[in-house]
């Protein structure tokens, strides 16, 4: 990669963690018995952009080899749905050399993992994946010499497999990795790191593997942070206000007071009832009476866009080639469009969930969070003590998104454990976590363009409002761009009336949507069919290739025809992940439904660790995708949030999933990249595409709802 591209990916993090203070930490705390294996690694890009963020920039510790032969895998970052839990484990077995059963991973525990920034971005795999073989890696050749020490033999004679290390020629002389580390703690530096694997002798990276924790959670035996209970914890319900901007006037909680064992906090804007019994402490939250000035009522889903364009923010280069004014002239048609898309929300299943148990001065954290070592100093500083008191344990989380990042509830729960002097849940209700999410941001995108007499683009200027501007560089050949933003999907007050932030694919779910419509808007202009129009304007041979396998899986051509039905495609470059995503849809101009029958993706994110996982992921992101299409949209007047449940905020459904095929083109010779992520950009774009296909109309507005498509039919 290059350092432009990690500039963009340092920058990528400030964007969508957002600020925040980190405490330089002593070294690790390390588990009971067994041996930690110290390595030095040349620091990498990542570990520099952590540095300048007050991390040391140590990539060690990040495996523990037992006394009994099991090994962990210690990791920052937490397991949400995506399967790295699996992958990890897969890498670290491969490079250590040890059988993948025994690997045991270690997630997002603050005490004996290493720091981490968050998991978001699809960035596990990309970027902790590296420095952990490089660490396995060596610590397999640490454990060859001391066994060569051990065994009285040259070390050339000696080899490994399933962490038993033996004379190649003499295999009853043995030693296991357990047997020489037993008692003992090694810290030895090689001078000259060891490769890691080529992947042609890949035994366990490269194959697929069911998810290790798949049995935990289709038996309900997986803990997530609303199943932890300890003696003595308060659950709390907090009075909240009716709409953003709202301000408290007065509270009678006196009616509330009356509850046997209720307990009341009143701490300047914290108003609390708490009860060792979930429902007592909802039938005393519906008894406190209160009073609040609300802000005046601006925007709605009626007028954000104009109010988005109207906004005075200065508008900021991207990227540029060329001078788009010098490509207009050659240019024999040109086009110029609008896109929209409408205020989104996470909706996890599992909302924001958080227990904090204070002893003395240190304090214990179960968070559902995607940031703990975040979660650990936003404790440390509700609470007023030191970072490194705090102790955070990550229990399964049940979907993030780019939602969990901000740890709201985690301070709630640590700012009542400090009052009460109890340990305290605070379980977000399906309303508050509608209230409290930050949204992704409604946004609108602005597309001039142009194609000559043979079809070529000869030149785009493509305007951001709001949606961010990942994804938003054109990776067609185009001769003349430039490529501007206003703002990101950070919002600010004066902008969006709540919180905006990232969203699964943050920027590109838009971006995307916009970008290949216009592809299409321009191919249809050229007399030309859609995948020919993308491979005549394409150079990278890269994606030419998945755009390539993913037409030859579809199977069919893109001519129009007749029947309600309709083809589309779409294509993006996501942070190094190449997808090419084909879609058939059958439209009811008479309700103005749609259903999606048929999905094609092929991917493209260099080497594959978990074949089975990186299916997971696309199938994943497609389904999720749909609903951005087809039904999600936050209404809102003013700061007032309407949508607050699932009644009215609509999920895809299981009626609506179309046969998915997948194409995964494994390419080793790139390192993996990331796969979460990726796929769901291409939604937007693929079924805008197919569904003008089929009614002959465009929707520039998402989503795609019944509503808005019988209102372009009526206009054609």
């Amino acid at each position: 990669m290059k350092n432009d591209d990690y500039k963009n990916d340092l920058q990528m993090l400030n964007d969508e963690l957002g600020p925040s203070t980190l405490n330089r930490r002593d070294f690790l705390k390390l588990l009971g018995g067994g041996i930690i294996v110290t390595f030095l690694v040349e620091e990498t890009a990542l570990a520099q952009s952590r540095r300048r963020r007050e991390y040391p920039g140590d990539f060690n510790a990040y495996l523990q080899i037992h006394e009994n032969g099991r090994v962990s895998c210690l990791s920052g970052k937490i397991e949400q749905g995506q399967g790295v839990i699996t992958s990890l484990g897969q890498m670290l077995a491969e490079e250590l050399d040890v059988p993948f059963e025994k690997v045991d991973v270690i997630l997002g525990d603050t005490d004996i993992c290493p720091w981490d920034m968050g998991t978001f971005g699809s960035r596990t795999t990309k970027y902790f994946g590296p420095p952990l073989r490089e660490a396995a890696a060596e610590a397999r050749e640490v454990l060859l010499q001391l066994a060569a020490e051990h065994l009285d033999t040259p070390r050339e004679t000696l080899t490994v497999k399933d962490g038993l290390i033996f004379v190649k020629t003499k295999p009853a002389q043995h030693v296991s990795y357990a047997e020489l580390t037993k008692g003992k703690t090694i810290h030895k530096h090689l001078d000259q790191k060891p490769p890691i694997k080529h992947y042609s002798k890949h035994t366990i990276s490269g194959k697929s593997h069911n998810r290790t924790d798949g049995l935990e959670k289709v038996t309900g035996k997986a803990k997530f942070a609303g199943d932890i209970r300890l003696p003595g914890m308060l659950y709390a319900r907090i009075l909240r206000p009716p709409a953003h901007g709202a301000v408290l006037k007065n509270a009678d909680t006196s009616e509330a007071e009356k509850i046997k064992g209720i307990k009341i906090v009143k701490d300047n804007d914290l108003i609390a009832v708490l009860h060792e019994h979930p429902l007592e402490a909802e039938r005393a939250l519906k008894l406190v009476k209160a009073n609040y000035d609300l802000p005046e009522k601006k925007v709605d889903n009626g007028n954000i866009f104009d109010h988005l364009l109207n906004v005075k923010i200065e508008e900021n280069v991207v990227n540029e080639l060329g001078d788009p004014r010098e490509g207009e002239k050659s240019a024999a048609k040109t086009f110029d469009q609008r896109y929209y898309n409408h205020y989104v929300a996470h909706a996890p299943i599992e909302p924001h969930t958080a227990v904090v148990k204070i002893d003395g001065d240190k304090a214990t954290a179960w968070a559902s969070s995607q940031t703990p070592f975040r979660v650990r100093d936003d404790v440390a500083s509700a609470v007023g003590i030191p970072s490194d008191k705090v102790h955070v344990i990550s229990p399964f989380v049940g979907g993030g998104f780019g939602g969990k990042t901000r740890n709201q509830q985690a301070v709630e729960a640590a700012r009542l454990a400090k009052l009460t002097g109890r340990p305290v849940q605070v379980a977000w209700t399906r309303d508050e976590e509608f209230f409290y999410d930050t949204f992704r941001p409604a946004a609108v995108i602005n597309i001039k363009s142009g194609i000559n007499g043979s079809g070529k683009i000869t030149h785009w200027v493509y305007r951001n409002y709001f949606a961010g501007d990942r994804s938003s560089k054109p990776f067609y050949h185009i001769p003349h761009y430039r490529v501007l933003a206003r703002g990101g999907w950070r919002g600010r007050d004066d902008i969006h009336p709540f919180g905006v932030g990232a969203w699964r694919g943050p920027g590109s779910n838009t971006n995307v949507f916009a970008m290949e419509s216009h592809i299409d808007v321009m191919a249809e202009g050229a007399g030309m069919d859609p995948l020919t129009f993308r491979l005549e304007n394409l150079q990278d041979e890269r994606m030419k290739k998945v755009l390539k396998a993913a037409a030859e899986k579809f199977g069919r051509s893109f001519s129009k025809t007749p029947g309600g039905k309709g083809y589309g495609v779409a294509c993006t470059d996501y942070l190094g992940t190449y997808v090419a995503t084909m879609a058939e849809v059958k439209v009811d101009k008479q309700t103005g439904d749609f259903r999606v029958e048929r999905i094609v993706c092929a991917q493209d994110c260099g080497e594959i660790i978990n074949p089975e996982g990186v299916r997971m992921q696309i199938e994943g992101g497609l389904i999720m995708g749909l609903g951005y299409v087809r039904t999600e949209e936050i209404r809102f007047n003013g700061g007032e949030v309407l949508d607050r449940n699932f009644d009215t905020y609509e999920l895809p459904r299981f009626s609506w999933l179309p046969k998915i095929e997948t194409v995964l083109l494994d390419n080793p010779d790139m390192a993996p990249q990331g796969c979460g992520e990726p796929a769901i950009t291409t939604m937007g774009g693929v079924i805008a595409n197919a569904v003008y296909d089929a009614i002959g109309v465009r929707l520039y507005t998402l989503p795609m709802t019944p509503k808005r498509i019988k209102e372009v039919l009526r206009k054609d």
